[in-house]
C-alpha cells in the first residue's frame, strides 16, 4: 500500500505459465502504486505448491481468486476494486468480477484462443458486465478480442503475448484506466 493510498486496489493475477514476476504485472504494479493506488499481486495456489502447470479447475482457480479478495475486502477500506491479470490471470479476473463486486477489469494478453485454434474463442469472457481494458500485442499467437460494450482494447504494435517489449507504455495505459472511473457503464 502506498502512503496516502487513494481507496482504490488493483488486484493481479500471472499467466498460467508465469508468476507475479512476468514483465508487465511489475511495470503497472510500479505505475499504480506511484499513482496512489493499492496493489495486490496474487500467486495462484497451484503455483504456491510448486506445479508448474495449473493443475486445478477453473471453478477452483475462481474460489482461490474470490477467497483472496474477500481476504483483501476485511483487511483493506477499498472505495474502487479494479481486478485483473495476465493471460489466465486476465480470464480469472473476467470470471469473477461481477461476485467479486468489481469496479473494473485490467486484462492483460488476454488469450481470446489457443495458439492455431481461433475457432476455440473465450470472447463470451470478457461480457461481464463490467468496465474493462484489454491490452494486446498485435502479435498475440492467443489473438486479439474485439471491442465489445464496456471493454476497450488497446493493441501494441510489436508485442507478442509476453508484452515486455514496452512495458513502461502499456503501464502508463494500464494506470489511467485504473486510477480513473474506467468506462461508463
Amino acid at each position: 500500500m502506498p502512503a496516502g493510498y487513494t481507496g482504490t486496489l488493483l488486484v493481479l493475477g500471472h499467466g498460467a505459465g508465469g508468476d507475479v514476476d512476468a514483465v508487465d504485472l511489475v511495470a503497472v504494479r510500479a505505475a499504480v502504486l506511484a499513482a496512489g493506488a493499492g496493489v495486490a499481486m496474487v500467486t495462484q495456489p497451484y503455483r504456491v505448491a510448486g506445479a508448474r502447470r495449473p493443475p486445478a479447475s477453473a471453478r477452483q482457480l475462481d474460489a482461490a481468486w474470490l477467497a483472496v479478495i474477500a481476504e483483501l475486502r476485511r483487511r483493506v477500506a477499498v472505495d474502487s476494486l479494479v481486478v485483473g491479470g495476465r493471460s489466465s490471470g486476465a480470464r480469472v479476473a473476467c470470471r469473477t468480477a461481477a461476485e467479486a463486486g468489481a469496479d473494473r477489469i485490467l486484462a492483460l494478453a488476454f488469450p481470446l484462443h489457443p495458439p492455431g485454434r481461433p475457432e476455440v474463442t473465450r470472447a463470451d469472457e470478457l461480457r461481464t458486465g463490467v468496465p474493462t481494458l484489454v491490452l494486446n500485442g498485435d502479435r498475440d499467437a492467443f489473438g486479439v478480442p474485439e471491442p465489445q460494450p464496456l471493454v476497450l482494447v488497446e493493441v501494441l504494435p510489436g508485442e507478442t503475448h509476453a508484452l515486455s517489449k514496452a512495458p513502461q507504455l502499456l503501464a502508463q495505459i494500464a494506470v489511467a484506466f485504473v486510477t480513473t472511473a474506467g468506462i461508463a457503464r
